[in-house]
């Protein structure tokens, strides 16, 4: 039920995990030992699955397999099994790998293309060798609705397989500490398995869409569409706080004492401060990503989003302003984060685009 989100109390029977809108799953189900792999290992991909692989070994009563990983970049996947040991991470050497071996396989990666093309090359294998038990994937990448909807009619022609879409909520922060939220559709018997698979253990909460594998993936866009929303909302703020000389600083104050929301609070700090280091928050090509499906879900429901339209102009011009910096070796980051969008405020106002301090006072109209 996509208008409701339960959230049981943990007082209702023992063992219930607060959060989770299922039952223990039904036995039999998947087997005690249960072998889970992990596909992407970027910003969020790493914290979650290092979590996870902690958790396992630490809470679970019979001891489970190491959380077996694969990543692009083998680089990753080493550094990953460096910190953790080879108790609680192996690593496969290709995606294939993780495929037959696992359980239930988990993929976080960056967009459309690359998510179809590891279901497909997966699927290739498992339709060359159907699996005798059940396998579950987990699909947390932020994709377009339709997509979800053409990897599930990959995976479920499949023996044996199912599809649970679970996009994530949060950022690095919460990936960090195990907060994040988990928004889940898809075959119920498989969201009950997904749901005390992850939560704990990588997440506080989950909420529920039912059954089409579509809607998890649309709830991600609207949430997604509130944060970039918040963005762009804070980065007019500071430019109209700088151009008529109260300055960012005390409108950062306001957001702390009035609206002490902990992503108002977050971003507020990364734009006066100018932290753009895409390379440890949400990089800006992630953004435009998002902000082109949102706008693309917009207009399949004719239900206009002009905050988004404006937020996706300012995050192009950002990294065009950065794409131009990087051609002549000035800019100070490697990668953008999306809160850079502010770039594009404060260019059109006449400031500087990624140095909200060159401006501490009034500019004057002839500037």
């Amino acid at each position: 039920m996509a208008d409701k989100l339960h959230v049981p109390l943990a007082s209702l029977g023992k063992g219930l995990v607060a959060g989770l809108p299922y039952s223990r799953p039904q036995t039999p189900g998947l087997p005690a030992q249960v072998q889970l792999g992990w596909i992407g290992l970027g910003a969020m991909g790493y914290l979650i699955a290092r979590n996870l692989a902690n958790y396992r070994a630490a809470h679970l009563e019979q001891q489970q397999p190491p959380l077996l990983v694969w990543n692009r970049s083998k680089e990753k996947s080493e550094k990953l099994l460096h910190e953790l040991g080879e108790h609680k991470v192996a690593i496969a050497q290709t995606v294939v790998d993780i495929g037959t071996a696992s359980d239930i396989i988990i993929i976080s990666l960056s967009g459309d293309d690359v998510v179809k093309s590891v279901y497909e090359e997966i699927a290739a294998a498992l339709q060359a060798q159907p699996p005798t038990k059940r396998k579950i994937f987990v699909e947390t990448s932020t994709i377009y609705p339709s997509v979800a909807g053409e990897i599930d009619a990959l995976i479920s022609a499949i023996p044996h397989c199912h599809l649970v879409s679970s996009p994530i909520f949060g950022p690095p922060a919460m990936a960090e500490n195990a907060t994040l939220i988990l928004a889940l559709s898809g075959d119920y018997r498989s969201k009950k398995e997904v749901a005390y698979t992850l939560v704990p253990a990588i997440g506080r909460r989950v909420l529920d869409l039912g059954g089409n594998v579509e809607k998890a993936p649309t709830f991600k866009l609207i949430g997604n569409s509130l944060v970039l929303g918040s963005l762009e909302l804070i980065a007019e703020a500071y430019t109209i706080a700088e151009k008529s000389g109260i300055g960012q600083d005390l409108v950062y104050e306001y957001i702390k004492e009035l609206v002490p929301a902990p992503l108002w609070i977050s971003y507020g700090d990364k734009m006066l401060h100018n932290k753009f280091d895409g390379t440890v928050g949400f990089a800006i090509d992630g953004g435009v990503k998002d902000a082109s499906h949102i706008r693309r879900l917009t207009a399949e429901h004719n239900s206009p989003m002009p905050a988004i339209d404006t937020a996706h102009h300012h995050l192009l011009t950002a990294r065009a302003l950065h794409a131009a910096q990087a051609r002549t070796g000035t800019t100070s980051f490697p990668v953008l984060d999306w809160s850079a969008l502010i770039a594009g405020t404060r260019v059109a106002a006449g400031l500087d685009a990624f140095d909200g301090g060159k401006h501490s006072g009034p500019v004057p109209e002839h500037e």
